[in-house]
């Protein structure tokens, strides 16, 4: 009878041994702030990661509450607090703004509680950077944490204009223009609680110049995101039973600046976007400036752009 109860014990001692070692990576990272890109995530049910931006957050918008929780409190007014509340593997978005019109775009991504440990380290803390290549709403500069052992990304990852590029003054040159526009022709959107009016366009070689102005024509505050230039057009199907296909594509942006991100009823803000254009397209493709309100992000307003538009010599 002994020996009998002697097996199982020893059978499964080495099982639970084995599950003690494994261990969950961590990861702590440090970013500079880019709108025009998107930072991933990577989480783990039963973990929570924490994200810190350099100044008071203002709104965080999460895309699949079923799916993941974000957290943010007025004790901790920089941090927002994120985990997976689902076993199963999951993804979804997150958007972050800060009181000064700062704009961060998040990929939650989290492979399940069945993962493996080490096939994607777990992001515990993700300290976004601010760097001075960006011409947008002046903010603070909040106090300086400790570096971690993670490299950094250069402040110099966004690359220098080119010699006959939209000179630096272009960016602040068109604003003010558009700024001081004192009856801009608005237009109006179905289902949709801002205006828009489009100003001037203008080129230096391949980087283009657009201003333009948002209107909060409802009784409600509305929030805007970040803009982004967008390429779509029809696929060209060689037999009818195939159907018509839809293609899109975020072109680069290289600067932006918007007066302000929360409107107010009856508010207004102005806005400048400098893009690298393609040097070709198909003739089923449009370019077009895509502007979004933080809760309607998955149906922007589309505003049409020239392809061509006017080259500004005086500044060339």
């Amino acid at each position: 009878m002994k020996l009998r109860w002697l097996i199982p014990f020893v059978v499964l001692l080495p099982f639970r041994l084995s599950a003690s070692e494994a261990a969950t990576a961590a990861r702590v990272t440090t970013v500079v702030i880019n709108p025009a890109q998107v930072t991933p995530l990577h989480l783990r049910p039963e973990f929570e990661s924490a994200i810190r931006m350099p100044e008071e957050v203002s709104s965080v918008i999460l895309g699949s509450p079923g799916k993941f929780k974000a957290e943010h409190n007025e004790g901790e007014p920089n941090y927002v607090y994120v985990k997976p509340i689902t076993k199963e593997p999951a993804e979804s978005n997150l958007l972050i703004a800060t009181k000064s019109g700062l704009h961060v775009t998040l990929e939650l991504i989290s492979d399940g509680a069945g993962a493996v440990t080490d096939k994607h380290p777990v992001d515990f803390l993700i300290e976004y950077r601010v760097t001075h290549s960006f011409l947008i709403v002046s903010a603070p500069t909040s106090p300086s944490s400790p570096e971690t052992n993670q490299p950094r990304r250069p402040e110099t990852a966004i690359s220098p204009l080119p010699t006959h590029s939209a000179p630096s003054s272009a960016l602040e040159t068109e604003y003010e223009q558009q700024t001081r526009t004192n009856a801009p022709a608005w237009t109006k959107w179905e289902g949709r609680q801002i205006e828009t009016s489009l100003g001037d366009t203008r080129q230096w070689d391949n980087e283009v110049a657009i201003s333009y102005s948002i209107l909060n024509n409802s009784s409600s505050p509305v929030e805007i995101v970040p803009p982004q230039i967008q390429i779509a057009g029809r696929k060209l199907k060689k037999k009818k039973k195939e159907g018509k296909g839809i293609i899109s594509d975020q072109l680069e942006i290289r600067e932006y600046r918007l007066s302000a991100t929360r409107l107010e009823p009856g508010e207004r803000a102005d806005g400048v976007v400098i893009y690298d254009r393609p040097n070709f397209k198909q003739s089923t493709e449009k370019l077009f400036l895509q502007i979004a309100q933080a809760d309607q992000i998955d149906q922007p307003v589309l505003i049409r752009l020239p392809f061509t538009p006017a080259i500004n010599a005086d500044n060339r």
